[in-house]
């Protein structure tokens, strides 16, 4: 799909390149990588030429085997200078982690190894994940570096916190996942988008994560979910290259790059805000776990345990099928997926009613009875069914779920144009 330059410099988090590398070659990237000299005592090249299949470099000095190319790519004839060839021929330039050292370097204009001499060169847009101690982190050598990065219309991505390399030290300095590294990738190809990729122009809506209907000040009514599915959905339509509005009820994890996002609570909130978009959009992918409940009558401040009102029991009151809703005023040319988290052998029967009763072009059934799969799980297992098909998605990468039930809602559009261009036919005969 795309052609992908990986920096990697040495810090302890170089593992985790390998894990960003692997990933991208399985999402159909080119990937070649350029490792300093010290992240070579993290992790070593032999590790990352296995896994993309092209040779690594070090040294502004050293030939390129490859000669520029990228894997899949004819070999050039000649030897090209190796950093402007990489930088050049790349997509998108990843520099992850980027070490303290690294990012001065980079934010002063330094050319003093490939990896900084490449990003100089470089004109394709230039991502940098910095990871290192949250003092040196926050250090404001460090954030004065990264400001001016993001002032020359470089991407940092800012690093998590958590538990730092350092024996039990917590704070901020952790490099992002490696999915969501290359999340970040993928919008930013997806947002100068060449009008070849297969979904420009298509306006996606997604809903993820699970609602919380309120009892009182501090309590609800919620459910497990995550909402990794949902955020895995809107970076694979986004790499895609749509143009997509993901609409957040509670998530655990961040929203990827390049996505437009709405935050929103209980059913109600979710409601109005897929109400306000739901007619603009192509397509719907509705993964958001919405309560079937709400109490009848919440509580505006903390019900105290021991006082005087507090309830032995909690009335409760459907809540909208909104999806349902959505459904009945679809106009002509929308394609609609829904999600059914089921329980237990007969998931797949209860999934199909859910199809046939919504009105809906697509039905996603997990079987929630497993703890392997589904809610907070990075996995995912699913049964792809419409109202002709079935179709069995094997335990997975929630990002590989997607793309399955992406290509299900491609084949829709694409026998939507066929049927029209056929009546239009007819019509033209008549």
């Amino acid at each position: 799909m795309a052609r992908l330059l990986l920096g990697v410099s040495g810090g302890i988090a170089a593992y985790k390149a390998l894990e960003t590398a692997r990933l991208a070659v399985k999402r159909g990237h080119a990937v070649r990588v350029i490792q300093t000299r010290a992240s070579e005592r993290f992790v070593g090249r032999a590790s990352f030429e296995a896994i993309t299949g092209a040779p690594v470099l070090g040294s502004e000095f050293e030939a390129d085997p490859a000669n520029g190319a990228y894997p899949g790519e004819p070999s050039g004839e000649r030897r090209p200078i190796s950093h402007l060839a990489l930088a050049e021929r790349a997509d998108v330039f990843l520099i992850a982690p980027a070490t303290a050292n690294t990012v001065a370097k980079l934010a002063q204009g330094a050319a003093v190894d490939l990896l900084s001499t490449a990003a100089l060169a470089a004109r394709c847009p230039l991502v940098v994940a910095p990871s290192m101690n949250d003092r040196m982190y926050r250090h404001p050598a460090t954030q004065a570096n990264l400001a001016t990065l993001g002032s020359r219309g470089v991407v940092v991505m800012p690093p998590g916190e958590g538990r730092l390399a350092s024996h039990g030290e917590q704070g901020i300095g952790r490099l992002p996942e490696p999915a969501e590294l290359l999340d970040a990738c993928e919008a930013l190809l997806a947002a100068g988008s060449a009008p070849d990729r297969p979904w420009s122009g298509l306006r996606v809506l997604v809903t993820a994560g699970g609602t919380r209907e309120p009892i009182d000040s501090v309590r609800y009514i919620g459910n497990r979910s995550s909402g990794k599915m949902g955020i895995a959905l809107a970076a694979r339509a986004a790499a895609r290259g749509a143009e997509v509005t993901l609409i957040c009820a509670n998530v655990t994890v961040s929203p990827p790059a390049g996505v437009r996002t709405r935050d929103v609570s209980t059913a109600a909130e979710l409601q109005a805000a897929c109400e306000a978009e739901f007619p603009a959009c192509d397509v719907l992918l509705m993964a958001a776990a919405v309560a079937d409940f709400r109490p009848a009558a919440p509580a505006p401040e903390k019900l105290k345990k021991t006082g005087p009102g507090f309830p032995v029991s909690i009335a409760l009151e459907p809540t909208a099928d909104i999806l349902q809703g959505l459904a009945a005023r679809r106009h002509a040319g929308q394609v609609i997926v829904g999600f059914a988290a089921e329980h237990g052998a007969d998931a797949v029967g209860y999934g199909r009613q859910k199809l046939a009763q919504k009105g809906i072009d697509v039905v996603v059934v997990n079987d929630i009875s497993r703890t392997d799969i589904g809610f907070d799980a990075d996995a995912n297992e699913a049964v792809i069914v419409t109202a002709e098909t079935e179709n069995r998605v094997a335990r997975a990468p929630k990002e590989q779920v997607a793309d399955a039930v992406l290509e299900e809602v491609e084949r829709r559009r694409e026998e939507e144009r066929g049927s029209t261009g056929a009546r239009a036919g007819s019509a033209a005969r008549v």
